[in-house]
């Protein structure tokens, strides 16, 4: 059996798993390596937010988001498989003979991978509120990690926003053109617009921050 059919997120080694990304099957594919990257920002999240010492009544807040990234964590690497499994679907409808079925499948396989990484875009999104709380208030010295999360979260937003962008215009194969798209799918074509906003918030809030993580750039 094909290495790319047997690995996963949480049963492979990052070895295996990159190996099995590096073939030509496409699954696990971009929309998996999405994922991967939100699990990284997750995990960098909580990293820092667990070398932060908050003052009393910030610690709260400091242990909610440290809670979530590690929650973000497990839950990135379970989507990341869940792309995988519909890239094998919607790589299978394309190979389909030419006909009436091939076009329902590509249909419902585009559909399918446009929502699972709709949902990556989404989770993304949510996070980036707690490393900006991280950016203003998590202990100066790993402010170097903090922007690399952004890093990875952004490359989590505009993979996110590039694969439902994708296969929403997928659906044109079987005759829709964009305009039927957008009306018969309007919250997947609206989450396109907000992965971009999310996308220019990250790089203003890099911005902020960048001159503290990378100082030579000054001089």
């Amino acid at each position: 059996m094909d290495i790319s059919d047997e690995v996963t997120t949480q049963g492979s080694t990052v070895e295996d798993w990159t190996r099995a990304l590096a073939q030509s099957t496409g699954s696990p594919g971009g929309g998996a390596g999405t994922g991967l990257m939100l699990a990284i920002a997750a995990s960098l999240t909580s990293m820092v937010a667990g070398y932060t010492e908050a003052e009393e009544h910030e610690r709260g807040e400091l242990d909610r988001i440290r809670a979530r990234a590690r929650s973000l964590r497990k839950d990135a690497l379970e989507l990341a498989d869940e792309d995988a499994t519909a890239s094998r679907a919607f790589g299978a409808a394309f190979r389909l003979e030419p006909g009436p079925e091939r076009e329902a499948a590509i249909s419902r396989a585009s559909v399918d991978a446009a929502k699972a990484s709709a949902v990556l875009g989404k989770r993304a999104m949510d996070a980036i509120n707690d490393l900006a709380w991280l950016a203003a208030n998590g202990n100066p010295s790993l402010v170097a990690d903090v922007v690399v999360a952004f890093g990875a979260l952004r490359a989590t937003v505009a993979g996110a926003r590039t694969n439902v962008s994708f296969d929403l215009a997928s659906l044109t194969s079987g005759g829709s053109t964009m305009e039927q798209i957008r009306e018969e799918h309007p919250a997947l074509w609206a989450m396109v617009g907000d992965l971009n906003d999310a996308i220019e918030r990250i790089d203003a809030l890099t911005t902020e921050i960048d001159h503290h993580a990378a100082p030579t750039d000054a001089v």
